[in-house]
């Protein structure tokens, strides 16, 4: 049965989301390109609210993806290639373009990668060093099977519009170079559990030894 107590967290979380997304699709700047950014978070969020009650996930994981999502949604208002915060990242770090999808990117793996870790772990019963590998392993996978959806859903549109979706802007490196930084966030990620993991237990580190070695019944 329904109640706040136990659900006001997660309405916490859909009320940030909401106001966002509601703030996301107030006049953005290329509006045919804001549906397209979009299509993915109409497909994943009934995902999410129908697996919370088969199979619901931490508070610290749904945190991460809900920041995940409105960093997203910020890109699709402005188009990723045109945030200005993207701007002032190019200007601290002296780029050549507006840096804001390749923190996106980045964010990808560092906020997306612990809940992965959290259902293969709970799913799949993993432990020790693959409960810190996998997570890596499917980010780098999604994170390609991502710019492969980009690049035919860019071909199916217009060229001006597939442009503004992909967001290369003229690096023809950028799909690579995304996965390449899905990949690193993810691994600092695990680091970060595994220095959690590490204080809040002195078997962390030998349940990542036995996790390596074959069983001898094997």
């Amino acid at each position: 049965m329904f109640t706040l107590r136990q659900h006001g967290f997660h309405l916490s979380l859909l009320v940030v989301f909401a106001l966002t997304w509601g703030w996301s699709a107030w006049q953005p700047l290329h509006p045919d390109d804001w549906l397209l950014e979009n299509y993915l978070v109409f497909a994943a969020l009934p995902v999410i609210l129908i697996s919370t009650h088969a199979f619901p996930l931490s508070k610290v994981s749904y945190t991460l993806i809900t920041l995940f999502m409105c960093l997203h949604l910020v890109g699709s208002h402005y188009t990723y290639a045109e945030v200005p915060f993207g701007f002032t990242l190019q200007e601290w770090i002296g780029a050549e373009r507006n840096m804001y999808d390749r923190l996106v990117h980045f964010s990808f793996g560092l906020l997306l990668a612990y809940p992965v870790r959290e259902i293969l772990v709970r799913m799949a019963g993993l432990h020790g060093f693959w409960a810190y590998f996998f997570p890596v392993d499917m980010t780098f996978a999604l994170s390609s099977i991502y710019e492969i959806i980009e690049w035919l859903a860019a071909r199916t549109v217009s060229p001006e519009l597939g442009i503004a979706y992909l967001g290369s802007q003229g690096d023809i490196w950028d799909a690579q170079k995304d996965m390449l930084l899905a990949g690193l966030g993810s691994i600092v990620a695990m680091l970060v559990v595994l220095a959690l993991n590490r204080w809040r237990s002195a078997n962390a580190l030998g349940d990542i030894r036995n996790s390596l070695s074959v069983p001898a019944h094997d």
